[in-house]
């Protein structure tokens, strides 16, 4: 594959899990809604949207690049989710995250580094 085409690939991908992690933050948010309220509804709907939404462009995606760089990339998801808990919940971020999503990081690039 080009590597133009590959690293968009690579971009869209990691767009995707943006969008998918978002789902994390749309559940807690539901969870601290009365069950079956109409925020609560909302919310949950919201999650069930975006997971829809995520695999039907996974699909696409994973046909423009090898499934273990897909999924390897999946691990971004953890870091989204530090940034999502600090900004939306006012979570405190740990030297323990940070060095966690560090290797994280590390990893995937590894992953992506040795398809090529």
């Amino acid at each position: 594959m080009k590597k133009s085409k590959r690293l968009i690939s690579l971009i869209n991908l990691n767009i995707l899990l943006l969008v998918y992690s978002l789902s994390s933050v749309c559940s807690k948010i539901a969870s601290q809604h009365e069950f079956m309220s109409l925020k609560f509804i909302f919310w949950y709907g919201l999650v069930i949207l975006i997971l829809g939404l995520y695999a039907i462009f996974w699909q696409q995606i994973i046909k423009h690049l090898p499934l273990n760089t897909a999924y390897a990339n999946k691990a971004v998801t953890i870091v989204w989710g530090i940034l999502w808990g600090m900004l939306f919940f006012k979570e405190v971020i740990t030297w323990n995250m940070i060095i966690g999503a560090v290797v994280v990081i590390v990893g995937v690039v590894l992953v992506v580094m040795a398809d090529e």
